[in-house]
């Protein structure tokens, strides 16, 4: 028995920020004082370091639940499914439902458990929770899905990774360009066709680093201290990943017993285009093989950061020939890797 993806679906905002529109924006510094410096600079310096352009924020009545509820309507129908042959809905996220122009992240009941009443379905045992594991949320869902497949609790998963992350970035933090909106959806089974999750690799680096994401004050001074936000200390985020990531990418790949050289694509957290390029450079100097010509697919340049969603919309524009250049091939090898906040890192092995 292999476990397989079965179907995806993706829920792109129809909303396009562009980096323009940061021109007229107020930065501060952390501690409150200005940044000398034009924004045309700061958006230009920003663009080439992250690669990003534009990003994608969702519709003012729509939540992070109504964009996973999107994604996996496409996902379902993808994988000609019934919805109540679904034995698990797992939704991966940060901070739950946060309306528009609010500050608090609502997640009673449960993202997936509002998925599950969106979609429908009436059977009690199709189980509805959460995952909370910052960025790397999608890949994890991923992984329990198998485990529960693998041990017979289950025989069909539905993995959701969705974002409203617009909705809590400080407007005076320059990082604030980087976070976008979106929804990734997946169904996982049991499969008799070959391939499928070949290996995996999880870990969790809380010692020194925990806090290198957080929810943090304001750097306007006159916003309420009670008020938080998403903050991070992106230099240490960078070493972190560059370091670790492409480790964790290569246990996985040796654990599935594959060949670099068989390897098609690699799917990345779009988290910021040097670092993955950094990362794609770190983990093919480790077998000491050249990088392959368009092996790593990238969509943060369009629509930004979009946390747990990226990995799986990024895979579903390729699967569906939606990015240009970039196509998938049955028995095609590719990696999924994510890096984020707790730090968490993960990979799998997948066989197309």
């Amino acid at each position: 028995m292999n476990i397989k993806i079965t179907g995806t679906g993706s829920y792109i905002p129809d909303t396009i920020e562009k980096n323009e529109a940061f021109h007229e924006h107020v930065f501060l510094n952390s501690d409150g004082s200005s940044i000398n410096t034009p924004n045309e600079v700061i958006v230009e310096k920003f663009k080439a370091i992250t690669g990003i352009v534009e990003r994608r924020y969702a519709k003012e009545h729509l939540n992070a639940s109504d964009l996973a509820f999107f994604a996996a309507e496409k996902a379902i129908e993808d994988a000609n499914i019934d919805p109540e042959s679904i034995d698990y809905i797992i939704v991966a996220h940060n901070f739950g439902d946060v309306k528009h122009n609010t500050v608090q992240g609502d997640m009673l009941p449960s993202l997936a458990a509002r998925v599950k009443h969106s979609l429908r379905i009436k059977n009690p045992q199709c189980i509805a929770y959460d995952v909370l594991f910052g960025c790397p949320g999608w890949v994890e869902g991923v992984i329990q899905a198998k485990a529960f497949i693998k041990s017979g609790m289950a025989k069909r998963c539905l993995v959701i990774g969705s974002e409203t992350l617009s909705r809590v970035v400080d407007k005076y933090d320059r990082d604030a360009m980087i976070f976008s909106d979106g929804a990734g959806a997946t169904i996982i089974e049991a499969s008799h066709e070959e391939g499928g999750v070949l290996a995996h690799e999880s870990a969790s680096f809380t010692y020194d680093e925990a806090y290198y994401l957080y929810f943090g004050s304001s750097n306007n001074p006159e916003i309420s201290r009670d008020t938080r936000y998403i903050k991070m200390d992106g230099r240490k985020i960078y070493e972190f990943a560059l370091i670790n990531v492409p480790k964790a990418m290569k246990a996985c790949l040796d654990k599935s017993g594959l060949d670099i050289t068989e390897v098609k694509k690699i799917f990345l957290h779009q988290a910021n285009e040097k670092m993955d390029e950094a990362i794609l450079q770190r983990f093919y100097r480790l077998y000491k093989t050249p990088i392959p010509e368009g092996i790593m697919p990238m969509s943060i340049q369009n629509l930004g950061n979009s946390s747990v969603a990226t990995v799986p919309t990024l895979f579903d524009l390729v699967k569906n020939n939606k990015l240009k250049n970039h196509s998938l091939t049955k028995g095609d090898v590719v990696i999924f890797a994510s890096v984020g906040a707790g730090m968490h890192i993960n990979a799998i092995v997948y066989k197309y």
